[in-house]
């Protein structure tokens, strides 16, 4: 197919253009052969002609297909040319945020002036061991490329990091020597890779600077070889540097700084130990000021030191030396500020006693005047003698700067040799990784020897990486065995030539530096002589004679030859140096030590960057006969020698290439400048990988992916068995030129473009079948529509019509309803009209009447007031004209009487005057006188009394006076009141004037206010019309306010519902991590003592340590001989203490911690040892001397035994005749009782019936002891017996003869001693209780009267409480007392209410009463406990001398003496669920149940947990035994045992689910049978039975528990290690549902064979795999709890693993992958359903997975689609659910790509969400575990022990 038959209309190509070096465009019509004009569309929406060109007739580039924009490999594009690559690259760094792209070999990396989350560690350990093409590209990829190269095929390997300064090259530098130091570790404990990495902040701040276009640029080359021994561990270090700029130290250009050390001295000035060097500001020095830029953005240089400090510290390079380096740059800084004033113009001074030298030479020391003297003089020598000549101010300012640069540069060479001192290992280099940081092609407007030497280095690498290109290439054809044909590539050796060649630039440069006279001018006319128009890559410009340009590789430099032979001389004065060696600074000399030749004795000047070689000195005296070129090398010299050097060694390795792109010269973040990307990408190689590849089969597929992808393009009859020869069949008929296309062994080579070609014909067939299933589904559809519309129409017609036939039948209805209610409510309105105005009529006649009753009434009533007013007023002026007339006839009467009287007395006076009238009345005179004496006596008497009545009347008249004088002031006081009330009448009469007008005025006031007050009634009534509808409207609001709070609470409610569930699953969390914490700690644990014993099998160093110990119960109340052993064990273990504690904490931490707790109960013992001690031999005393009694007494013997049986039987006798009376005694309480209930003696009798239930209880426990004695001391008896009359003595002396040939025959004898003891105190106790009880009864019945009363009412109580069990019986009782008391002291204190002090004597007595009740229960309780281990223990002894005497005694002595037999009732014999083993068969114990038992055999055939059941019931018995030390090796050695098991086969799966499900089963038994009540719910009562007795084992319990969690925790790591490879295969790249997921036209190729192919895994293997783990569980017994957390942790490391590889590899995140995800895991979830296992948790694990193949397959397009993704993704981080969107891949070009602005969106939205940002999950995490407590319900007495086990040594007991 001809190319020109793509240029079709639609087609898109790309054209140049001056802004955007390439533009897209759309053609409109198709191109054909001859057309000279294209008409395109452009994007921005003109329509241009483009002219092509005439000569070349070349048509523009074509644009790849959408669907492979942004792909991975730039090689993998269809069409393969520079605007595709730049496409590339500029889609994936703007719209995806991606920084590496691969093409071919290299890796590109573009600057993103932004911090990435892209280089954690969990990054690291995602790319560990892939493939270099199966993930996306990024640094670490190359450098695990490297590693794994560099293991398998032994060969060293080289990473070369070029680029322009400011593109990252050391930061991608820094990432792969970190990745290198993360994956490989060390071999010693040294962390050298800690040391290689603290190398890069030394050699940033002394070697890095600021420049106008990088903040940190390296201004130098460095290439670091990491070591690594034959384990691929680094073991050390070694750099090489390459031209350090010296020129920047005492020069910078605007906006630079000076190299980072100088600013971070000037920035830590003011620390203490700085003071000495006297530093101030970085402006106050004039080799820190000059660039006016001395600080960093977001730099901190005083931070910076101190990480520089460090990072020396940590390189072993001391503070004394550190010091030293600060005080030497401390110079150069002053040195700087060294001024020279003029003298002349050849002469030049230092002012006097100038500061800055002063603290120079201080600095330096050396001498103030010397060193003035040589920086303004020069020595010249010449053959006769020698000349001190001055110099001028500017030739002395170079001649400073000179030696500060000399200075520098060793000072530099003194760090780096240091450095590599500290990096360099003892330890043999097996291999190396080099990491080559250099500088890139650089052109400036001004280009000078730096550059020169820069672009002369590029071009040595260039030619490299061409040729390794050229050869990948030639090796990948012959390897598929296709016909190689040369290609054509750039070969840059002609330049080379030019350069380095003999007469080339830098020999001619080498000549002129020899000329005594040479110049710039003279070496640049040689350069136009030999070079000019006889080398093609060599031109003059036309404006200069003093240039030269070279065409380079990347492009055309012009360079300036001023400067080149004195910066190719790179000289300083001899004498200055001299100085400087002869320093008392010891630190100095040692930095000139090592020079041995001359310097050129010409003119210092400022030279550029010279290699880091040693600048040789000249000695004082030369050799005679000695060359300048002996004296001297070049810098350019010196530089082609190590470049040179560099060169063979990265020939000698492997290389690998990643070329750093600078996208802009302004530092945005992600800014892509289209001009300066090309610039460099032309410059770095990258054009030329592309060109070719281009040149020969750049599209690579294997069979089966073509297949795959153009299976469309085939027919039926095409598909063969055969893949390649269907291939070869298909394309033979798709493309008809055979030489676009090659097939190899296993892949098939395309040209450039015929894979556009063929997904042309691809999306062309695709396109049709859609059309075609576009057009059948849209008829489908719309005759589905149709017929759905046509039964829709019928249906609304039926139910039209019906519902029109129903409203006619209503309307009928209607009407004749209406009619009828017509009828009823007019007759209703009628009558309710007449009943209204009867109504009326009647009130209104009610009313009439009234009224006229009421009037006539009124006129009645005013009738009569009349007559009774008319009679009163006739009344009144009747009796006023009588009593007038009466009045005026008494005044007449008056006056008359009175004119009658004056006339009387005129009459009486004319008589009196006359004497005869005296003489008539002095008749009778004296008579008269003597009556009127008596008259006048009788007077005086009477005036007397009268004058007494007066005197009376005078007072009375005075009061009545005095209250008349009163009166009368008073009615003066009325008088006046009454003149006031009328002149307030007058003035009220005024007022009521006024008020009348008043009134008329207000009255006319009232109408107007009448009329206003309508009008503001009307205004109210409308206001409040208005307010009533504001208060609806306000009510609706209050309705809506109150459905809003309703919402709002119901809201806070739920919040605080999600808050609290929130804060617990924070808690939950919490206590996970707590949990995660202890576990982890406790796998590091278990690391260590793995390791310690490693180290401990390497030394061959046997440790004895104490096994752990235990804590005791209660047991401790034990017998006195159970004490003496537990003591003596402890005293043989005390001497050896002090010398085996140090490495028992090491070796056994918790058995040594167990050990420690037990000291304090040792030195308690000690002193009870010391007592049994005394004891024993006071008992041995007694023995002695019994001994010597029974010699002269044989015959005792026998009858003391006689009698003691005889007595134990009486004593059983009464025991039972006892138990009989106390019976009859409580039948007797119960059946006489009385119905009253108050009595004093009640508490008493409540007492005494709890002690009588206890004491009967304890009968029945003495009998069976007393039994168990009796049958011992029976056989005894048997054993003991005499043989004959002669020698036949078996009394006591023949038993204690026998007994103390015995090995233990102190201890037996003291147990016979204390069983005889025992014996005589339950005898003693027997008579005391008897009696006791025989007076409690007596008491008992005389107060069975007054107890009757209260027997009645606590009869019932009674009843249930005999019976309960004894335990509980107790108890109860004793709640029935407290209770009773309660009600007792609550009517005692009724009683006592007035009398204090009784009341509080009362309560005294009665806690006293309740402590003695609770004293005595615990007395007895103890007691019972204390006898029962007594006689335990005797027993043992006992059977212990039973068994010794019979092994000493013949069968003829046992046959001659008779024993009368005694009847003793026997139970049948029961299995207690104990194993019985001796001692010395521990060992072959564990051997056999532990190291050598095999799983599988064990999990098929036998119970699950047989081993924990058997190890328990051996425990138990050691328990029963009260044998502290079999329990304590035990236990010991099972845990030691299976600890050596999982070590050796730790990663058998099988082995560690197996001993995982008996350390847990183990773990439970202990528990169980702890006693404890927690543990005992769900217990038996054989069960309960069967509970641990002596001991406490919960510290051993915690052990095992610690066991159970390092088991688990190896367990997780076997399945991990298991499904790992299984999972990204199975879960992404296996296509589950065939012919979803179409290959890519990509043509990616695996970029390294590394790893060979293990087989496909599938999700069938993955799903086989879980059935295996699960039915193994099962089969082991494991607990289904335990079960579950495995499940659990395995679907979490399914789901991390996939979503990790999944956010790393672009081309798995599409849409058909997604669905293929889903699918995946609903299968997964089926197969939880399938073991019941969905409420596992595990299936929540997989939502982040879920929630990703989702997000890949929803819409990607709208605000609503952007919401729904931000509401479904809450298990994914914000930096995941980006990634992926970013990672996006559109398979088909049905697909679209997820535009920039959507993720923009993504991102606001999710900008408030709190997660990490991290962006892998944690594949190594492990869920913290738990062991919830599962009892077995198996009988430990049923449990057989098969013959298989080989315990054929231990017993059931």
């Amino acid at each position: 197919m001809a190319a020109s038959e793509l240029y079709t209309k639609f087609a898109r190509v790309w054209i140049p253009d001056p802004e955007e070096v390439w533009k897209s465009a759309e053609l409109l019509k198709d191109y054909k052969p001859g057309d000279k004009v294209l008409l395109l569309h452009l994007e921005e929406g003109k329509d241009l002609e483009y002219r092509l060109d005439p000569k070349t007739s070349e048509l523009p580039h074509l644009r790849n297909p959408d669907i492979l924009v942004g792909e991975n490999d730039l090689t993998a594009l269809s069409y393969l040319h520079e605007p595709a690559v730049l496409h590339n690259l500029r889609v994936r760094f703007i719209d995806s945020k991606l920084i590496y792209t691969y093409c071919g070999i290299v890796l590109v990396a573009i600057n993103p002036y932004e911090q990435l989350p892209i280089y954690g560690e969990d990054i690291i350990n995602a790319y560990s061991g892939q493939n270099m093409g199966d993930m996306d590209p990024h640094i670490f990829a190359v450098a695990e490329e490297a590693y794994k190269q560099m293991a398998r095929d032994e060969r060293n390997q080289s990473i070369i990091v070029s680029g322009e300064s400011g593109a990252g090259k050391t930061v991608s530098a820094k990432y792969a020597m970190r990745y290198f130091a993360t994956v490989s570790g060390s071999a010693s404990e040294a962390n050298v890779e800690e040391k290689v990495l603290a190398s890069n902040p030394i050699m940033e701040s002394i070697g890095n600077a600021k420049t106008t276009r990088n903040d940190n640029s390296s201004r130098f080359g460095k290439y670091i070889e990491i070591g690594f021994d034959k384990r691929y561990r680094i073991i050390g270090a070694n750099m090489r540097t390459y031209l350090l700029e010296k020129s920047r130290v005492v020069f910078q250009a605007e906006e630079e700084r000076n190299y980072h050390i100088f600013y971070q001295l000037c920035a830590s000035a003011k620390l203490p130990e700085f003071k000495m060097l006297r530093l101030g500001n970085a402006d106050s020095f004039h080799y820190t000021k000059q660039g006016g830029s001395p600080m960093i953005e977001g730099v901190d240089d005083a931070k910076e030191m101190a990480h520089t400090r460090q990072a020396c510290t940590l390189l072993g390079i001391s503070e004394s030396y550190q010091m030293g380096i600060f005080r030497i740059l401390a110079g150069i800084l002053h040195l700087g500020n060294v001024g020279f004033a003029s003298r002349d113009s050849d002469s030049c001074t230092i002012p006097p006693k100038h500061e800055p030298l002063i603290i120079f030479c201080d600095l330096m020391g050396v001498d103030y005047e010397e060193m003035c003297h040589w920086l303004c003089h020069r020595k010249l020598a010449t053959a006769t003698e020698t000349y001190i000549k001055p110099i001028s101010k500017l030739q002395a300012t170079n001649a400073r700067d000179a030696l500060a640069k000399h200075i520098y540069a060793k000072l530099f060479n003194w760090i780096v040799g240091h450095v590599n001192q500290a990096l360099h290992s003892a330890v043999k280099q097996h291999s190396f990784i080099g990491v080559l940081d250099i500088y890139g092609f650089e052109t400036f407007e001004i280009n000078s020897f730096e550059q020169f030497c820069i672009n002369y280095a590029n071009e040595k690498l260039q030619q490299q990486f061409n040729m390794h290109v050229f050869k990948l290439e030639q090796e990948e054809y012959m390897k598929e065995q296709i016909p190689w044909t040369l290609i054509d590539f750039y070969d840059n050796q002609p330049c080379i030539n030019l350069i380095e060649s003999k007469l080339g630039i830098l020999d001619l440069l080498d000549e002129e530096c020899k000329m005594p006279k040479g110049t710039d001018d003279t070496w640049a006319q040689k350069l136009y002589n030999t070079h000019l128009n006889k080398c093609a890559l060599f031109e003059k410009p036309r404006m200069s004679n003093k240039a030269f340009i070279i065409k380079h590789f990347a492009d055309k430099v012009e360079y300036q030859c001023e400067g080149f032979l004195e910066k190719n001389k790179d000289t300083v004065f001899e004498e200055q140096i001299k100085v400087l060696k002869s320093s008392k600074f010891k630190m100095l000399p040692e930095l000139f030590q090592d020079d041995e030749k001359a310097i050129s004795p010409t003119s210092a000047t400022s030279s550029g960057r010279t290699p880091l070689t040693r600048v040789p000195v000249k000695p004082t005296k030369g050799r005679p006969g000695q060359t300048a070129k002996e004296h001297k090398k070049t810098v350019g010299l010196q530089f082609r020698n190590s470049l040179h050097l560099l060169m063979e060694t990265l020939n000698a390795t492997t290389p690998h290439y990643v070329r750093c792109i600078k996208p802009n010269d302004f530092k945005f973040p992600f800014t892509f400048d289209e001009k300066r990307a090309v610039q460099q990408l032309r410059a770095c190689g990258v054009l030329e990988t592309i060109r070719i590849s281009a040149a020969g089969f750049p599209s690579r597929w294997t069979y089966q992916e073509f297949f795959s992808r153009y299976r469309v393009l085939m027919k039926q009859k095409d598909v063969l068995g055969d893949r390649k020869q269907t291939c070869q069949n298909v394309l033979e008929k798709l493309i008809l030129d055979k030489d676009k296309y090659q097939f190899g062994k296993t892949k098939i080579f395309f040209r450039a473009g015929q894979v556009a070609y063929l997904e042309k014909l691809r999306a062309d067939k695709l396109r049709a079948a859609c059309i075609r299933i576009q057009k059948t589904i849209r008829g489908w559809l719309l005759r589905k529509r149709y017929l759905c519309m046509q039964r829709a129409a019928i249906t609304v017609q039926r139910y039209v019509r019906g519902y029109q036939a129903r409203c006619y039948a209503k309307f009928l209805r209607r009407t004749k309803a209406a009619t009828t209610i017509q009828k009823y409510w007019r007759m209703y309105v009628v009558r309710r009209k007449y009943k209204i105005r009867r109504a009326a009529t009647i009130v209104l006649q009610s009313y009439l009447r009234g009224y006229l009753a009421r009037n006539r009434y009124r006129k009645i009533l005013r009738e009569h007031k009349a007559v009774i007013i008319q009679k009163r007023v006739r009344g009144w002026l009747a009796r006023t004209h009588y009593k007038r007339t009466m009045k005026a006839i008494i005044y007449l009467q008056c006056c008359f009487r009175r004119m009658m009287a004056k006339r009387e007395l005129k009459k009486l006076k004319i008589e009196a005057r006359s004497v005869e009238r005296y003489k008539k009345l002095h008749i009778g005179m004296e008579n008269k006188i003597m009556q009127l004496q008596r008259k006048v006596d009788e007077q005086n008497k009477d005036y007397k009394c009268l004058m007494e009545k007066l005197t009376n009347l005078e007072g009375v008249y005075n009061s009545e006076t005095e209250k008349l004088r009163n009166d009368v002031e008073r009615l003066q006081l009325s008088e006046e009141e009454a003149k006031v009330a009328t002149g307030r009448v007058l003035s009220l009469q005024e007022e009521i004037a006024k008020l009348r007008k008043d009134l008329e005025q207000t009255r006319s006031e009232k109408k107007s206010i009448e009329e206003r007050a309508d009008k503001y009634k009307q205004e109210t009534e409308q206001l409040v019309s208005n307010l009533k509808e504001e208060n609806t409207l306000l009510k609706q609001e209050k309705e809506t306010l109150n459905h809003l709070m309703v919402e709002q609470a119901k809201e806070m409610t739920e919040t605080m519902e999600r808050k609290l569930v929130e804060e617990t699953k924070q808690l939950e969390l919490d206590l996970n991590d707590e949990r995660l914490r202890y576990q982890n700690l406790l796998n590091e644990f278990s690391r260590l003592e793995e390791r310690y014993d490693d180290l401990k099998e390497e030394m061959t160093l046997m440790l004895n340590v104490p096994k752990p110990g235990h804590k005791r119960t209660d047991s401790t109340h034990s017998s006195n001989e159970s004490e003496y052993t537990f003591s003596s064990e402890f005293a043989e273990t005390e001497d050896i203490a002090p010398r085996t504690e140090e490495p028992t904490e090491k070796k056994v931490p918790l058995d040594m911690s167990l050990f420690l707790k037990l000291q304090k109960r040792v030195t308690e013992l000690e002193q009870e040892k010391q007592l049994m001690q005394d004891e024993l031999d006071r008992k041995e005393e007694q023995v002695l001397r019994s001994k010597a009694k029974e010699e002269e007494r044989p015959q005792i013997r026998g009858a003391e035994l006689e009698y003691e049986s005889l007595k134990r039987q009486e004593l059983e006798s009464e025991n039972k005749k006892l138990k009989n009376e106390l019976n009859e005694l409580r039948k007797a309480l119960s059946e006489k009782s009385a119905p009253e209930v108050t009595a004093p003696g009640a508490p008493a009798y409540r007492v005494l019936m709890e002690q009588l239930t206890a004491v009967s209880e304890e009968l029945d426990v003495r009998k069976e002891e007393v039994l168990i004695l009796r049958s011992q001391l029976v056989s005894q008896k048997e054993a003991i017996q005499p043989k004959d009359d002669k020698n036949t003595m078996t009394d006591s002396t023949i038993l204690l003869e026998d007994v103390q040939k015995m090995k233990d025959k102190g201890e037996i004898a003291q147990a016979y001693i204390g069983l005889k003891e025992t014996n005589r105190l339950l005898e003693s106790q027997l008579q005391s209780q008897k009696r006791s009880h025989e007076n409690e009864a007596e008491a008992l019945r005389g107060e069975i009267q007054s107890l009757k009363e209260e027997n009645n009412r606590q009869q019932q109580l009674l009843a249930q409480n005999l019976q309960l069990p004894p335990e509980a019986r107790i108890e109860a009782s004793l709640q029935h007392e407290i209770t009773r008391l309660t009600n007792e002291n609550l009517y005692f204190e009724e009683l006592y209410a007035d009398d204090p002090k009784k009341y509080q004597s009362y309560r005294i007595s009665l806690y006293k009463r309740m402590i003695d009740l609770m004293e005595q229960l615990e007395k007895q309780d103890k007691t019972v406990r204390k006898l029962k281990k007594q006689l335990k223990v005797f027993a043992k002894k006992i059977g212990e001398l039973e068994v010794g005497q019979m092994e000493n005694i013949s069968p003829g002595q046992i046959i001659d003496e008779p024993i009368r037999p005694v009847n003793i009732p026997r139970k049948e014999k029961d299995f207690q669920g104990m194993l019985e083993y001796k001692r010395e068969d521990e060992q072959k114990l564990v051997k056999n149940l532990i190291l050598e038992l095999k799983p599988r055999g064990v999990a098929v055939n036998l119970i699950p947990g047989l081993p924990a059941y058997i190890l328990f019931m051996c425990v138990r018995h050691a328990d029963y035994l009260n044998d502290d030390q079999k329990v304590r090796s035990l236990l010991t050695s099972t845990i030691n045992s299976i600890k050596k098991v999982l070590k050796k086969r730790g990663d058998d799966f099988e082995t560690v689910s197996f001993w995982l499900s008996n350390t847990c089963r183990f773990l439970h038994c202990l528990k169980q049978y702890s006693g404890e009540e927690g543990f005992m719910k769900h217990n038996t009562s054989r069960q309960n039975e069967h509970c641990l007795t002596n001991f406490d084992l919960a510290e051993y319990r915690q052990v095992l528990s610690d066991l159970a969690i390092q088991i688990y925790q190896q367990l997780v790591r076997v399945l991990e290690n298991i499904l790992q490879p299984m999972i990204v295969s199975g879960m992404l790249e296996h296509e589950t549902i065939q012919g979803v997921s179409g290959v890519k036209p990509t043509g990616l190729r695996k970029r390294t064979s590394s790893i060979a192919d293990e087989g496909t895994y599938t999700l069938d293997s993955i799903l086989r795999q879980l059935n295996s783990f699960h039915s193994v569980m099962c089969q082991h017994g494991m607990d289904p709890e335990l079960i579950k957390q495995v499940v659990k942790q395995m679907f979490y490391i399914v789901g991390a693993i996939t979503l990790n590889n999944l956010l790393l590899r672009k081309d798995m995140c599409s849409w058909s992958k997604g669905m293929q995800i889903r699918y995946n895991v609903s299968q997964l979830e089926e197969w939880l359903r399938d073991k019941n296992l969905m409420n596992s948790g595990a299936k929540e694990t997989l939502e982040p997975l879920i929630q990703a193949a989702q997000l890949l397959q929803v819409k990607k397009k709208t605000d609503d689609d952007a919401e729904a993704i931000c509401s479904m993704c809450n298990a994914l981080t914000t930096a995941q659910i980006v990634k992926v969107l970013n990672l996006y891949t559109p398979v088909n070009e049905f697909e679209e790509r997820v535009s920039v602005s959507f993720i923009r969106t993504i991102q606001v939205r999710l900008r408030d969400r709190k997660d990490s940002p991290q962006l892998l999950m944690d594949a190594k995490h492990i869920f913290p575990v738990t062991f919830p407590f599962n009892p077995s319900s198996l009988a430990l007495e049923t449990i057989q022990i098969p013959a298989s086990l080989g315990l054929g040594f231990i017993a059931r007991v």
